[in-house]
């Protein structure tokens, strides 16, 4: 198995290392932090897509991502992904297409993954669960299209977050009623044995249609945490916090 991990990453989870190793660790992780906190601080409300990077533009998901970004910039979400191909790279289209703001955390892998080309802002990351924090710590809305490992892992931790109050009862949205039909039948049968109550299974919305899911964001979102009065934070030019789009050389 190909090792995909960022090389202090890998060593990190090894174990103990010395004092001097781990200071080191937590100090690099402190400033890439904070590097994303300047980055992602003046958007407004975010919302973000999850999703496959394997599907192509031809794909009836990509379209329905594409869509789905759409309608996320529609209701006045900056629409953020983990800044990739496939599922990400057509949320992020949708939004610019219709002049909403596109925003990535995109995760650096031994194979990189370049930045999709719809995005306005970005923030390269090393490490996988900083990249989630920043994912998490920003967003008013989750929607979770169809996806692989990297997908499920980010759609339970969002229930969980919710589940157990560490999160407040942001809305989540899963997308994709066939792809998705065997995960929530197995929801279904884990509630039979007691490991997941049944009131569990309302804390997301399951649906195929754009529509639907734009409704329930917008009751569940916009309204409930009164967003559209929400003020973004104003930038402090004295503290270089200057928001600026990247401009690309290709």
């Amino acid at each position: 198995m190909k090792n995909n991990l960022h090389p202090d990453e890998h060593k990190f989870l090894e174990g103990p290392h010395s004092r001097r190793h781990e200071l080191v660790f937590a100090i690099k992780v402190f400033f890439e932090l904070v590097s994303g906190f300047r980055k992602f601080h003046f958007l407004g409300p975010c919302a973000t897509v999850f999703g496959s990077a394997r599907f192509g533009e031809d794909h009836p998901y990509y379209k329905l991502a594409e869509e789905m970004g759409a309608s996320l910039a529609g209701l006045g979400f900056a629409v953020m992904t983990g800044g990739g191909p496939g599922i990400m790279e057509a949320a992020n289209k949708g939004a610019q297409r219709v002049g909403g703001k596109s925003v990535g955390c995109n995760i650096i892998l031994p194979k990189e993954q370049k930045p999709n080309k719809y995005l306005d802002y970005w923030i390269n990351i090393n490490y996988f669960f900083l990249r989630k924090v920043l994912l998490f710590k920003y967003s008013y809305a989750f929607i979770v299209m169809p996806g692989g490992y990297g997908t499920l892992d980010e759609f339970f931790e969002s229930i969980t977050l919710i589940q157990t109050g560490k999160m407040k009862h942001f809305p989540v949205v899963l997308i994709g009623k066939e792809y998705h039909r065997e995960l929530y039948e197995y929801l279904q049968t884990r509630t039979g044995q007691g490991t997941i109550s049944p009131r569990d299974l309302e804390l997301f919305l399951f649906t195929d249609s754009v529509e639907e899911a734009t409704q329930y964001l917008q009751e569940n979102a916009i309204k409930h945490f009164n967003l559209e009065s929400s003020k973004t934070i104003k930038p402090i030019r004295l503290f270089g916090e200057v928001l600026k789009k990247f401009k690309r050389k290709d």
